[in-house]
């Protein structure tokens, strides 16, 4: 069941402005925390998905998830397949991802082909994988289309049988109702602190070891793939080539990050199933459900 027909069953905590339910944080220390992570996992335990638009810090709460309720995180983020594009595409690093398993990194070379229906299989086979090893599985991402295709069980066969996946075959128009289990969270953030959060990011970003990294791409895969045409990698190949100031650039990178975002939050918004969080209540509204579906 989802998070939205399953908060309503919730035995604890207030509601804020938005109907969420809001924790009683003061119940559980992080003792608790740290221990209940250890705890045997049931097949009941949810798949957690959180979700959100590019730069809305999924990231760094999602470790947080994991490290206190032994969890194992998949990318739902269709940049972060290509192997070799790290920094453009804001993949974590081993010192970020703070010892927890990630999946769906590094999966194809830039200009191969990876369907929605392809990360759906991988995704699910990594679920049945981590559950076999008595952890959580985690989603997280802004890729809506993957999300939607894992929730909601998309089939992507044709006439003939054949797996298709171009993103043309699927929309949000196709959401039926929730099929399996699973605790839906969007990131739930206020449009000039997502703008601010994106403008930080790309000042961190556009940096030598960038610029090295758009090197090494263009000369191994050249401009033929789309991939390689991925906002942030056009803009530092522009100013390496002195087609744009370095201010120049990074404004450009903003605007087609900003785009991705609203793009992303509109694809979201539309989907009844997605309870939306601000960023700090994520965290203890996680570990309050996995604790009460423990209890029962």
């Amino acid at each position: 069941m989802s998070i939205s027909q399953a908060r309503v069953k919730s035995e604890e905590g207030s509601r804020d402005e938005y109907g969420t339910v809001i924790p009683a944080q003061s119940r559980l220390t992080d003792d608790d925390f740290t221990r209940r992570a250890s705890e045997p996992r049931t097949k009941n335990t949810p798949v957690i998905i959180i979700l959100g638009p590019t730069g809305s810090g999924k990231t760094g709460v999602s470790i947080k998830i994991a490290k206190a309720i032994g969890g194992e995180i998949i990318s739902a983020d269709s940049r972060a397949i290509y192997k070799g594009m790290d920094i453009g595409t804001a993949k974590p690093t081993k010192e970020e991802m703070d010892g927890i398993p990630h999946y769906g990194l590094d999966l194809v070379e830039p200009g191969e082909r990876f369907t929605v229906a392809d990360w759906k299989d991988y995704a699910e086979e990594k679920i049945k994988e981590i559950r076999a090893h008595n952890k959580i599985p985690m989603v997280v991402g802004g890729t809506g289309l993957y999300i939607d295709a894992l929730i909601y069980d998309y089939k992507f066969k044709g006439p003939t049988g054949h797996k298709i996946g171009d993103i043309e075959q699927k929309s949000c128009s196709d959401r039926t109702a929730v099929k399996g289990n699973f605790l839906i969270i969007g990131v739930k953030t206020e449009t000039e602190v997502l703008r601010s959060r994106l403008k930080q990011r790309i000042e961190q970003m556009f940096s030598p070891e960038l610029f090295d990294e758009t090197k090494q791409l263009v000369e191994k895969y050249g401009w033929g793939s789309q991939a390689m045409k991925s906002d942030i990698y056009e803009y530092a190949h522009k100013y390496l080539t002195g087609e744009l100031t370095l201010e120049q650039a990074k404004e450009k990178c903003f605007y087609e990050d900003w785009h991705l975002a609203k793009r992303q939050l509109t694809w979201f918004k539309r989907n009844k199933d997605i309870t939306w969080l601000e960023l700090a209540k994520i965290y203890p509204f996680v570990l309050q459900y996995i604790h009460n579906g423990k209890r029962k």
